[in-house]
């Protein structure tokens, strides 16, 4: 009971979290209006840019300019809303998804999202850190980014890996790149009549869903075919957003030793009590399951999913003010080359993994 309540108390924040929270808050409040009017003021012409991006960007600016004047005063706040921010919007991200919604796509969709999520992030990894020899940590956050939901997928697996803050930065970066090219290529190809010989309307969909990485470019790549093929797209890439728990877990056990102190194998129950659990990705399935059960107003779930809009956007402004450019330098262009592989990747080896499934 005691370690309940000091991990309900740690989501608490306290007064020396205030000002650091404060100039999060307005930031994100600023990059949620900013994306809302450039929809506006374009026509809806700016396609697939999310707040998120926007945060992260504006972030790194401020971050690397006038930030560095108030940082001691505002670091602590800034990491709170990096750290326990971050996992109270991966909790209440539940407020987008329903099971109903996994039964409306069917056993191809869950198949092909299993499927592109396993053999992308061992790809990547492999890749990565055996060819490439990039950092594991940057490795494992690009590879959660690409094989499961952007931006969202590498900040709630950071916890695990605990990287350095350049480093999401870097794994974001491949997410909004590679992504959008994605959002603009994928309805490219199908309208030149490429993929039709392979893939059905409904099919494309599920292609869609399955390997572009952020939920806001599958809403684009979809919607840009036909409003039914949205809606396939998006609900095909909720289900893999649902993915995220058990990855998660998966990935904590892997992450554990495999040797003893004194050198020998540890069991199997050893490595399981090291496991650190990712409850808050757990506390995620369970308001999906509420979420599917209750019979919730559209009010309250409109007001969820704004206050998880916020929340998430706070994580990413904060996650710019402490990004130092000079980091990212260090850091080279062996992450980006990887995330073009796996972008590669997604296209190619995901589409057959699509059409494979389409015929069984």
């Amino acid at each position: 009971m005691n370690a309940l309540m000091q991990s309900v108390n740690s989501y608490l924040p306290r007064r020396r979290h205030l000002a650091g929270l404060i100039v999060v808050l307005i930031g994100s409040l600023f990059c949620l209006w900013l994306n809302s009017s450039l929809n506006v003021w374009t026509n809806g012409r700016i396609v697939g840019l999310s707040s998120l991006t926007l945060a992260i960007l504006i972030g790194m600016i401020l971050g690397n300019t006038v930030y560095t004047n108030f940082s001691e005063r505002l670091n602590e706040g800034v990491c709170f809303a990096k750290g326990q921010i971050l996992r109270l919007a991966i909790m209440f991200y539940g407020f987008k998804l329903t099971l109903t919604q996994v039964s409306s796509v069917g056993l191809p969709a869950v198949m092909s999202d299993a499927l592109v999520l396993i053999s992308t992030f061992l790809l990547t990894y492999w890749i990565g850190t055996k060819l490439l020899k990039v950092e594991r940590e940057t490795t494992i956050l690009i590879g959660s980014g690409a094989s499961i939901c952007g931006a969202a997928a590498v900040i709630a697996t950071d916890p695990i890996v605990k990287a350095e803050t350049h480093k999401v930065t870097i794994a974001v970066a491949t997410v909004v790149v590679f992504g959008t090219i994605a959002m603009v290529l994928y309805p490219f190809l199908y309208h030149l009549g490429w993929l039709q010989p392979w893939l059905s309307a409904e099919q494309y969909g599920i292609y869609t869903g399955s390997t572009i990485h952020e939920v806001a470019q599958v809403v684009v790549a979809g919607n840009t075919v036909s409003p039914e093929v949205g809606d396939t797209a998006v609900v095909t890439k909720m289900v893999r957003v649902m993915m995220l728990a058990p990855f998660l877990l998966v990935l904590s056990f892997a992450l554990t030793k495999g040797c003893s102190e004194n050198g020998e194998t540890a069991s199997f129950m050893s490595r399981i009590k090291e496991v650190k659990v990712p409850w808050f990705a757990f506390i995620f399935i369970l308001i999906v399951l509420l979420h599917t059960w209750l019979n919730m107003s559209k009010s309250f779930e409109h007001s969820m999913v704004l206050f998880d809009d916020t929340l998430l956007t706070m994580a990413m402004f904060a996650l710019g003010l402490t990004t130092h450019i000079s980091a990212i330098k260090q850091a080279g262009v062996k992450p980006l080359i990887l995330g073009a592989i796996m972008f590669v990747w997604l296209i190619v080896g995901g589409g057959l993994i699509n059409i494979g499934i389409s015929f069984l």
